[in-house]
Formats: C-alpha cells, structure tokens, sequence
C-alpha cells in the first residue's frame, strides 16, 4: 500500500529517522561482535598458555579490559596474551568513549528532550484569544510578519505540524500550536473560527489542502495563501482562498516600479487613502544643486516631500540639505497633484526612457520586464539558459518591446551586448544571494552612476548588497509580510526599501500640538513623523503641527528597530527584544 499524505509530509520532515535507527542498530551490533570476537580471543590465547575460562569469564574479561576497569584477577603471563589485552583496551576506549556516548545522545538523550519540548508545546490556544492571524508554517514571510505583529501588539499565532520546531518557537516567545494540518480539528483547536485571517506560505500543493480544510474548520474566516506558479491560483481559489499572492510575481512589479528612469519622471510605489507615495529621481532635473528648502519653495503643486533617499538610506530633512544627482526624492499628493510636479520638474527634452537591463529571467525577472513594457520602459533580459525566456521585439502597441540576451551576467562582453552601457538601471533578480552580491558589485564597477536594484532572498544578506553598492534592495520575506499586512487590514504600510517603511501608529498625548517635524522624536525613536491621517482617511500631508485629536494617526518612516523605539517610547508598549 502507498504512503498517505502525513507519512510522505513526516518522511520529508525527517529523512534521516531511519538512516538513524540503522546506524543505530550497527553501533549496538559492532558492540556485541566486538566483546564476542575479544572473548574468543581471549580464550584461544588462554588455551596456548594452559589455563581453561568458561564464556561467563571471557566475557567478563573482555569488557571490564575494554571499560579500562581492568581488576586484574585474570592476566595473561607471556607478551602476546598482553599485546592482545592492549589490543582489546584501545578497542573498548575508541567505542566506549567515542561510539557508544554518540548512541545514548543520539537515541536516548535527544529523543527525550524532544519529548520534553513537544509536550510543553501547546496543541491550542486559550479559549480568550480571538481576532487574531493564524500563520500556517514557519518561513522567512510568516516570521517577517509575525515579529511585526508583535511590534504592532496585534496576536499571531503560529500553526505547525512539527513539534521540535514549534518548541523552539514557544521558547523564544512566540505563540504556537502543534497539529496535523490536513485536520480540521487542529484549526478548531487553533480558534480558526476566531481568527481575523489565516495565512499559509507553503508549497501549492500544500497551500490548496490547507485552504480546503480551513474551510471545514471555519466557513467565513478569510484566507490568504501564497502560489509559486500562476497555474496554481485558480486551484487556489477552489480551494477556498480569498487571497492568492504570487511573491514572485510581486516582487518583480515592486522592484521594476523602484527603477527612477532618466526623465525624472514620478514613478508611484504605493498609497496611503486617496494619496499616492511616489518616487522621483532629482538626477537631470533642475533641482539638483539646490537646498531642499529652496526645492519646497520651486514646486507649484501641492506635492509633499516626505523623506529624502541617497544610496537606500534616509537623509535628515534639513533645509540647508543639497539635493545631488544621486537623490531620491519620496513624494506624496493625489494623480494630479504628481502630474504637475512631472510637467514642472521632468526633463525637458527628453521624452523616451532609457533602457533597464535585468539580470535574470525567473518569475521575479519577467514579473519585471511586463511591468516596465506597460509603462513604456525599454529593458533587456540577461538569461543564462536558452529558451527560457522568449524574444520579443514587437508587442502590443503602445507598450515597450523586450529583448533577451542569452549568457552570463558575469561576463562584460554579455552586460555591453545588453546596453549596458546606456542603461539607467540594472535589476540583479537571481534568487541566489551570493551571486546577486557579486552582480552587484561587478555592475557598480562597470558603471558607479547606475542605479542598481537587488533582490534579497535573507534578510541578513539585506546590509551585505548595500554595502556592495546596491542603490534598492527587495526581498521575498518583506515583500510578502507587507502585502499580506496590508490585506489583513491592518494600519496601512508602504516599503520604500528593505528596512525602511512608511507606517501608521495611533497618535499619543503626548506628541499633539508638536511640530510635524519633530527633531526630538527622531532623536529618541530614529522614526520621522511625515504626515497625520485624518478622521475621514484622508492623509494631512500639509500641516506643520500635530492637530490635538485623539482619531488622527501618524504617518511615520523608519526601520523596524526605529518602530520598535517609538512605541515603546511614546505608546508604552513594552516589548522583549530579540
């Protein structure tokens, strides 16, 4: 008979169990060969001397010479009896120091422990807990998210089938429960039907049965899964989901709409209410060589400048701050608002963009090239393997064409057969980070005033791109948290770039009537206080003080650390550092 679902799940989970158990056995066997060849041994050379042993009294030779307990009342008198009794003595001490204190850790110890650990895990959660996120699995998204709901003070709990890990979770302070998760009685147990959303990261496979069984647990609890492949969405939708997110597909759109162009043109990455944030590049404008405060006072439109980017890092929002060709400026007003800072600051003459060149053509690459097609951007695809991505050179009209250049990124001759050199960015989307740190600084190289957008896989690697000259990084696991945040429904967010967010948080008594550029705040928290959500939704980006209303809402940027700082700070919310 075949394998059912959870035994194959089980055998993925711990492809080692039975390699373990064998070599279990055969330590255990050398062991008994061991003693049984020594006894033999023992008697032989016994027999040469004239002295007869039963077994009983070979055997106990043989493994108090082996422990190195040796009591002596049974020796050998001639040299080879005493070279075997040397023989036997390392023997014993290579297993019994080396093989068999592996096997009792191994076998005994650890599986104990584990034991211990599962046990403490809790299979559901406390009858009070309600309106929470259920995140199904344990991967860099659902922890992205879940070490953000803790900054919120919004419940998570994580959902998953093995116990080891979900106890190691539970130790570091997260919430856990353990169980099956193709039964719907783990979900009950889990308070699904409470819950405000469930979210699973797994595989499509896994995602389409988690979906199904969800719904036997708790008809109306929305649902939100990750696909892989566009095929699997529809599937997903049958199987109950209500968000289908394709990372790949969205990570690629975000990181084609981080690319600034040559026309300075505003390029939007996200909104807040009725408002759009934007970005545009000050390079070619006009505005480069002036302060900011005299950039405020040139612009005819009721844009915003919210924040100030050099080289993916934040600028103070000083007056006397000189804007540089290398300045992004990070903008906020309505369509017709950021029309107008296009007529007014765009290039003059220049009417076309130039051409982008992406670095890899996986989900995450073509995601990006049909997302700078629509909006007119000529770009190049660089693939290392033929077929995998197709040539056009003519689409829809209207649209921009691509092409594709079939070789390895890392050769110069193949980035200057691209356009590299006319280029005015490069996207790095391979999934291999340590490849995407060498693209990025060989295309630094090749041209220091390109703008370069990475892709992260691990957020440890985040600071390594930068510091390889990388002017944007995107990842997977803050990509997803975020879009999947911000269906939740919680306080909206917008990533500017990996490790800087624009984020709402309730405005505290303390802070009413303060300026709306508050130093203090930055000095204490590192978070810059950009804008105030009204009542309505609307965002009062025009203020220059914090109205005293207890329904407003700040809108602040900063990293997660800096997050962390402002609510325990000005919110009282205590929270344990990791």
């Amino acid at each position: 008979m075949g394998q059912t679902a959870r035994e194959r799940r089980r055998a993925e989970r711990h492809p080692f169990v039975g390699r373990r158990s064998k070599a279990g056995f055969v330590i255990l066997g050398v062991g008994a060969a061991m003693v049984i060849a020594h006894a033999a041994g023992f008697k032989l050379l016994m027999h040469l001397e004239g002295d007869e042993h039963s077994w009983p009294s070979a055997i106990y030779w043989t493994i108090t010479t082996m422990s190195t307990l040796g009591y002596g009342d049974i020796t050998f008198d001639d040299d080879e009896g005493r070279l075997f009794s040397l023989w036997v003595l390392l023997s014993g001490v290579v297993y019994m120091l080396v093989l068999l204190p592996f096997f009792v850790i191994q076998y005994l110890v650890t599986p104990w422990l584990d034991h211990r650990r599962a046990t403490r895990t809790p299979r559901k959660v406390a009858p009070g807990v309600s309106d929470h996120v259920l995140l199904v699995g344990s991967d860099a998204v659902t922890q992205a998210f879940a070490a953000r709901a803790e900054r919120s003070g919004i419940p998570a709990v994580m959902l998953l089938e093995d116990a080891v890990k979900a106890g190691e979770l539970h130790d570091q302070g997260r919430q856990v429960v353990v169980g099956p998760l193709d039964s719907a009685f783990t979900y009950r147990n889990a308070g699904a039907a409470r819950a405000r959303l469930v979210i699973s990261t797994l595989s499509d496979h896994a995602n389409t049965n988690v979906a199904f069984t969800v719904r036997q647990a708790a008809a109306t609890v929305p649902v939100a899964v990750t696909a892989s492949k566009p095929a699997s969405v529809d599937v997903l939708d049958l199987a109950g989901a209500d968000h289908v997110l394709e990372l790949g597909q969205v990570l690629g759109r975000e990181m084609a709409s981080r690319v600034l162009g040559s026309t300075g043109r505003v390029h939007a990455i996200g909104t807040i209410g009725d408002t759009i944030i934007a970005e545009a590049a000050a390079r070619g404008t006009e505005l480069v060589g002036k302060l900011l405060g005299e950039a405020v006072e040139m612009q005819r439109s009721r844009v915003r400048i919210l924040a100030v980017l050099r080289k993916g890092r934040l600028r103070a929002m000083t007056p006397d701050l000189r804007i540089t060709d290398g300045t992004v400026l990070v903008l906020a007003g309505t369509a017709e608002d950021l029309a107008q800072y296009d007529r007014r600051f765009q290039c003059g003459e220049v009417s076309e963009e130039q051409p982008v060149v992406i670095v890899g053509g996986g989900r995450v690459g073509r995601a990006a090239s049909r997302a700078l097609s629509d909006g007119g951007v000529p770009n190049t695809i660089v693939e290392i393997e033929p077929g995998r991505v197709e040539n056009s050179y003519s689409v829809l009209e209207g649209t921009a064409s691509y092409a594709v250049v079939h070789g390895d990124a890392a050769d110069q001759r193949i980035l200057r057969r691209a356009g590299l050199e006319h280029a005015s960015a490069v996207l790095v989307t391979p999934r291999d980070d340590d490849l995407n740190v060498y693209l990025t600084l060989f295309c630094r190289r090749l041209r220091p005033e390109l703008q370069i957008v990475s892709r992260a896989t691990y957020e440890r690697n985040v600071a390594t791109l930068y510091r390889a000259g990388a002017d944007g990084v995107l990842s997977y696991a803050t990509i997803g948290a975020t879009d999947l945040w911000n269906h939740a429904g919680f306080s909206h967010r917008v990533l500017l770039a990996e490790g800087n967010e624009l984020f709402l948080a309730p405005c505290p008594a303390s802070l009413m009537r303060r300026p709306l550029r508050d130093d203090e705040v930055h000095r204490r928290t590192g978070c810059d206080i950009v804008a105030v959500l009204e009542a309505d939704g609307t965002l009062g980006y025009d203020t220059e003080s914090i109205p005293a209303s207890s329904e407003v809402q700040l809108l602040l940027l900063g990293d997660r650390h800096a997050e962390r700082r402002f609510r325990e700070t000005y919110l009282g919310r205590r929270l344990r550092r990791r």
